[in-house]
Parts: C-alpha cells; structure tokens; sequence
C-alpha cells in the first residue's frame, strides 16, 4: 500500500506541473508540411561588372558603395575631350568626301565646256599657221632660197600642232562626258566609309558615359576619378534588383512534381511568417552530385538536379546567398 501511495502522489505531481510544460510548436508555414514538397537552397542575385566600352580618363562616378541605382542613371563619365575632337574630324572628312561626290555627279560645268572648246580652236589655229609656214617653207626649197633644215623644222613645228589639236580634241570629249561611272562608285564608296566613320566617332562618343542596365544596388567602385582605365576593365559592380532566384536542388523521385511554372513559396529564417511567393522558373535536363553546401555523409552519394526558383517580388529582404526554405504545395490526394 505505501508503495502504491508513492505512484499516486508522483502521478498527481506531473499532472499538476503538465501546464507548465512547454510543448513545441509548429511553425504556421510548417502546418501543411505533409501536403508541401520542401526544399532548402540559397537565393542568387545576378550582379553585373560595368566596364566602358572605350578607354579614356574616368572623370566622375556618381554613386557611393551601397546606393541604389536605377535603370538608365549614369554611374560614372570619362574625359569626353579627346572623343569630342574625333567627331569633330570624322565629321570635316566626310564633309569633304560629300563635296567630292557631289561634284562628280554634277558633271562638268558650262564654263569649263566653254573652256575646253576654246583651246580646240586656239589649236586649230595653230595647226593653220603651221601648214602655212611649212607650204612656204616648202616652195622656197624647191627653189632653193631656204636650207634642208628650215623645211624640216617647218614641218615638225606642223605635226606637233597637229598631234595638240588631236589632244585638245579628246580633252573636249571628255569634258563633255563628264566623270566617268567607276570615279562617281568610288566617291560613293568613299562617302559611305566617311560616313560609317562619324557613327563609330559618336558612338565612342556616347560610350563615355556609363549606364546602368537595370535597376540595382552598387556593390562596389573598382576605380576612382582621375584613374586611365582600359577598354572593358571593369570600373563599378552593380547586383540587380530584380530578377531574384532561389536555387536548390531536388531528389529524382519529385523531379515529375517540380515543372516550370509552379507556384512555390519562399521563407527566410530572419521572416518565417512573411513568405515570398515565386515560381519554378527552370529545371536542369542533368544530374549532379548533392552540392556540398546542402550534402550530409549519407547523401553524398545521391544525384539531384538543380531547380531555380523565381522571386516574383523581391526585397531588401533577400540577400545574395542567404539560406532559404521552398515549399511547392503538393496536389491534394483523393480519398
């Protein structure tokens, strides 16, 4: 009997104490975990190292480590000097390859017709006075009033006059026919090749201003003004805010259940009541070893495939390589 006493104060004692006894709790998020696929991975912000295009003088950067940037912002400028007098000059050159162009096409002008039939005349005239002095020449040796050698001058002095008129002759043709179509092709050439010049000239031009291809966050600046910095040498890094992904990794038996499109959930450990909503973005077609981030040494062995999960509307709230929780609401079962 007393040791039947002992039992029942001991039990009356922990019935007593029950209500203080704290019970662990599930956490709400946890509540449907038998009807939820869950996952654990880290969330993948993309970052970005802007470089110029072009290599110059950094002039100025306009944001500090830290602030946030928004699409279209100018980050940081060059010396635009140098740039500046390459316009300037690609710009005179192919000023002058127009003019040249236009010229050809416009053909020759009145006045140089004009021209070119006077000196046709002037020779003509030439060629008359020279058959005359030669015919003169010619009679006088028959008679013997003038030497071998005044008719023989007198007769080159014609077939030179001759051979300019022919000259002049075909310098009038070719005045009148104006440029020729391979000379007009050339300049055309020419122009185009100017022209392409002054796009490049002032797209160096525009490539001194560095842009921010998207809303985000500057992580980092590489160089300071002042600094000569190179084509394509990063100068600044910027983490994007949007798109935000969560990447983890599933077992070979749930890869049916885990298709693009399907609507997941995302906990944090800093926010487990505030999940982000998201959505299977891709699934990869290969295999892998458990990463060892997430492997423990009886799965070390096991192959998953990688799965990134699309934040729909991230925030500060999501940090580059933080652990998370995914949950992919599994379809209800019919009794």
């Amino acid at each position: 009997m007393k040791r039947i006493a002992i039992v029942a104060a001991v039990l009356v004692a922990a019935l007593s104490l029950g209500r203080f006894v704290v019970w662990p709790r599930l956490d709400p998020a946890d509540s449907s975990a038998d009807s939820a696929l869950v996952l654990y991975g880290n969330v993948d912000i993309r970052q970005v190292e802007l470089a110029f295009r072009v290599s110059g003088r950094l002039e100025t950067m306009n944001f500090e480590e830290g602030d946030a940037v928004s699409a279209g912002e100018v980050i940081a400028v060059l010396d635009i000097a140098p740039l500046r007098d390459g316009l300037v000059q690609a710009e005179a050159e192919a000023s002058v390859r127009r003019a040249e162009l236009a010229r050809l096409e416009a053909g020759s002008r009145s006045q140089e017709i004009e021209r070119a039939r006077a000196r046709v005349e002037e020779l003509e005239a030439n060629v008359l006075l020279a058959q005359q002095t030669f015919d003169r020449q010619s009679k006088l040796r028959d008679s013997g009033y003038v030497s071998q050698q005044a008719y023989d001058t007198a007769l080159a002095a014609l077939d030179a006059a001759q051979k300019r008129l022919v000259a002049g002759k075909k310098d009038l043709t070719l005045v009148q026919l104006g440029p020729r179509s391979e000379e007009i092709t050339g300049s055309a050439a020419g122009v185009e090749a100017a022209e392409a010049a002054v796009a490049q000239a002032r797209m160096r031009l525009g490539d001194a201003s560095l842009v921010a291809p998207s809303d985000g966050v500057l992580l980092a600046r590489v160089r300071e003004p002042g600094s000569i910095v190179a084509a394509g040498v990063p100068v600044a890094t910027l983490a994007l805010t949007s798109p935000v992904w969560v990447r983890a990794y599933v077992d070979e038996s749930d890869l049916g259940f885990v298709v693009p499109g399907k609507a997941a959930e995302v906990f944090t450990d800093s926010a487990p009541g505030r999940p982000y909503e998201g959505q299977v973005g891709f699934v990869s077609p290969v295999a892998e070893f458990t990463p060892r981030t997430v492997q423990t040494p009886d799965l070390r062995t096991d192959l998953v495939y990688q799965v990134r999960i699309i934040v729909d509307a991230p925030d500060s709230g999501l940090r580059q390589g933080m652990p998370v929780t995914v949950k992919l609401r599994r379809p209800a079962v019919a009794d």
